[in-house]
């Protein structure tokens, strides 16, 4: 099996990510910084133009302090 990416998928995703940001008043900036990554990976998980791992959904979970699944409940 070679590489599979779902691009309607990861822009849900990505919109996802950017509704539980904001309500949570952050901005990507601060988000980047919690989740101790850069700010442009940020935008482009947001954007759905990347497919971020699995490690890297947890990591930006605990930095806005929810369940990894809440990421994916969408």
């Amino acid at each position: 099996m070679g590489y599979y990416r779902n691009d309607k998928f990861l822009k849900q995703f990505g919109n996802h990510l950017r509704e539980i940001r904001l309500g949570k008043k952050l901005s990507q900036e601060e988000l980047a910084f919690r989740s101790e990554l850069d700010l442009t990976q940020i935008g482009r998980i947001e954007r759905g133009v990347t497919n971020t791992s699995v490690s890297l959904a947890n990591k930006i979970a605990k930095a806005l302090k929810i369940p990894v699944k809440d990421l994916f409940d969408f």
